[in-house]
């Protein structure tokens, strides 16, 4: 009933001026006491001394430095070591005060003919003092207990002793509607092993064995520290995953709400935190000289990609960002988003509704909006897809780029950067050989026509989170209670974060001079079981315990491995770390233009087989895994076609 009660009236507050009142009443019961115990409980001392004289002066005194520390304005339910402090300020100027006033009266005999005993000063302070703080978190303590009692008891160990560490703690402790009970700290620092914290004991990490987990009944861990490596996040929460605890995680400080840690802001870990690596530093300054004032022109802007290069385009000062997609609804929610971020959206954006294999859309947009540089993001990209519609993945990711990056040509653009990936390496399927293709038909410009636009290649593997990622789908699955499908238990992939792909392609873009194909460090490639088995114990369940793991086969055109590079290509460095020049092939314009017409010309008959056998004869190491084209590697096992490269 007392609980229903608080529960009822959790954000209704004691007036700060009854809490006046009640320091008030304390200051005057500590003054009586110090007399009192100043001499030894003798009422004739006490008259002598003049108590009755001294009491309102005191009381006023005390008044006033409770008004000037404004020590009563705290909230009693959230006494923190602020408002000990202030309480410690006013007894101090209180104090300070009295001792002035005695010393005027030795001097001047003014405004009293007797002094204050300095031991009734002293006494009186310290019982003030502690009266005061005492009553405080007593109050607290009382409600905390009311509020919380027959509440489910949450143990929580707090990564991190620092700064971040003591707020998260204050702030679980400082929750009303739910019970924390903060088991330890955990750091590595020896300074502060072995000691306590706000009456919380400091850990070694070594100490938390998987016994103690058991013991304590752990129910979290929360990782509370600022700018920590991704590898030592990784480690952290792999440790207590193994043991089916949920992992929260503390946003760096610069994105608390008003400076100040909220209970909402401590969220789960998410996969794509533990998948992250080390911050990229950019040359700012390059990538922003080369936007500044520029008309820049972003195809297959609504997708994962393209939306993002949008969003970091926003943040430099280029004079217009076209913004170009096929698809209406993801266009328009791109719209939605990006004018709720940027206030100057309108002004500095347009979007496009166009395909890329339109030539007259494409030449009407270089026509009207006139882009100095071209982001070529727009493709298909889902292997499955593509391998039962190869007609559309040659008309798009193909064509749609040869009719870009021709138009880009004829209308001057600058530079032009195509968006590439991975699976352009030693291709085995369609999705791949289209986008081999067309890396292989924008180098080969930079050829024939060495004075034009300047065409430069990004290629990178897996992003996190991105349309048709595993990461959503293995998401999906979870929420629905499984199964998790995975293809098969040896597959592997690299991923990137969608953000620093991103900022590579830009970086790229940069430092691009002419035909090089930039590839991105994508740290060690993952086994997709591991990732399944990661995103199921982060949702609180156990693998094939609460959600099964069912394997499904390769998909058609799927390998169970990933490249960066052929095996005959190696690369050079440049001045980014995580970036560096793939050294390719490059093929004669004249025989990948015939090529391409080979292939426009199989379009219109929209034979798979045989625009099939065209990419082949493109891509002379585009050997199909799993797939029905499989067949027609067999007329020509060793890829060998003469194509002629330079």
């Amino acid at each position: 009933m007392v609980r229903k009660f608080l529960l009822r009236y959790s954000n209704r507050f004691i007036s700060g001026y009854l809490v006046l009142a009640s320091d008030i009443l304390i200051v005057i019961v500590s003054f009586v006491l110090a007399y009192i115990i100043r001499f030894n409980f003798d009422i004739s001392e006490i008259n002598l001394w003049k108590l009755p004289t001294y009491l309102p002066i005191v009381s006023l005194i005390s008044t006033c430095a409770f008004f000037i520390t404004r020590s009563y304005v705290g909230i009693i339910r959230h006494t923190s070591t602020a408002d000990i402090l202030r309480i410690f300020y006013a007894v101090a100027f209180t104090s300070i005060t009295l001792v002035l006033l005695n010393t005027m009266i030795l001097l001047y005999r003014w405004p009293l003919n007797s002094v204050l005993p300095l031991s009734i000063i002293i006494i009186q302070s310290l019982i003030t003092l502690f009266l005061m703080i005492f009553t405080r978190l007593l109050a607290k303590v009382i409600w905390i207990n009311l509020i919380r009692r027959n509440q489910d008891v949450t143990n929580i160990i707090i990564y991190g002793a620092g700064k971040a560490g003591i707020l998260t703690k204050n702030t679980l402790l400082n929750d009303i509607g739910s019970a924390y009970h903060v088991l330890c700290f955990v750091d590595d620092n020896p300074g502060k092993i072995g000691k306590y914290i706000e009456g919380i004991p400091v850990f070694d990490p070594s100490a938390v064995t998987a016994q103690y987990i058991r013991k304590k009944n752990v129910n979290e861990v929360i990782i509370a520290i600022e700018n920590i490596d991704p590898v030592k996040k990784r480690e952290i929460a792999d440790t207590f995953l193994q043991q089916n605890v949920t992992i929260k995680n503390v946003p760096p400080i610069e994105h608390w709400i008003n400076g100040e840690l909220k209970l909402k802001e401590i969220r789960h870990i998410k996969i794509e935190d533990l998948l992250q690596r080390e911050q990229i530093v950019l040359n700012d300054s390059s990538v922003s000289k080369m936007h500044k004032d520029k008309v820049i022109l972003v195809t297959g802007a609504a997708g994962s990609i393209g939306s993002e290069i949008a969003r970091q385009l926003m943040h430099y000062q280029a004079t217009r960002i076209i913004l170009l997609d096929q698809a209406e609804t993801p266009l328009h929610d791109l719209y939605l988003r990006f004018r709720s971020i940027f206030s100057d959206f309108d002004k500095r954006a347009v979007l496009v509704m166009g395909d890329v294999s339109n030539p007259e859309r494409m030449d009407w947009v270089f026509k009207t909006y006139k882009p100095q540089i071209v982001y070529h993001a727009a493709a298909y990209k889902h292997v499955p897809m593509m391998e039962e519609n190869p007609t559309e993945a040659v008309r798009v990711n193909i064509m749609g780029t040869r009719i870009l990056a021709d138009t880009a040509i004829r209308y001057g653009v600058h530079k032009f950067v195509m968006v590439s990936t991975d699976k352009a390496v030693k291709a085995s399927n369609v999705m791949g050989a289209t986008k081999r293709v067309a890396e292989i038909y924008t180098q080969s410009l930079n050829e024939k026509y060495p004075d034009s636009t300047r065409f430069t290649t990004t290629r990178f593997g897996n992003v996190l989170g991105s349309n048709g990622s595993v990461i959503p789908l293995f998401r999906r699955q979870i929420e629905e209670g499984g199964p998790v499908t995975v293809t098969h238990p040896d597959i592997t992939r690299f991923f990137m974060t969608i953000p620093e792909a991103c900022q590579l392609v830009l970086e790229a873009g940069a430092m691009g001079n002419r035909g090089e194909i930039y590839i991105f460090d994508m740290g060690q490639s993952i086994r997709i079981v591991d990732l399944a088995r990661n995103m199921i114990r982060l949702s609180g369940f156990q693998p094939d315990v609460d959600i099964k793991i069912v394997y499904t086969g390769l998909r058609a055109g799927e390998k169970l491995y990933e490249e960066l590079l052929n095996s005959t290509e190696n690369t050079l460095p440049t001045h980014h770390p995580r970036i560096m020049i793939a050294k390719v092939h490059r093929f004669e314009y004249e025989v990948i233009v015939n090529h391409l017409e080979t292939l426009n010309k199989q379009l219109r008959v929209e034979d798979n087989f045989k625009i099939v056998a065209g990419l082949k004869a493109i891509v002379p190491d585009y050997l199909s895994s799993n797939s029905k084209y499989e067949s027609l590697d067999l007329v020509n096992p060793t890829g060998s076609t003469g194509f002629k490269s330079i």
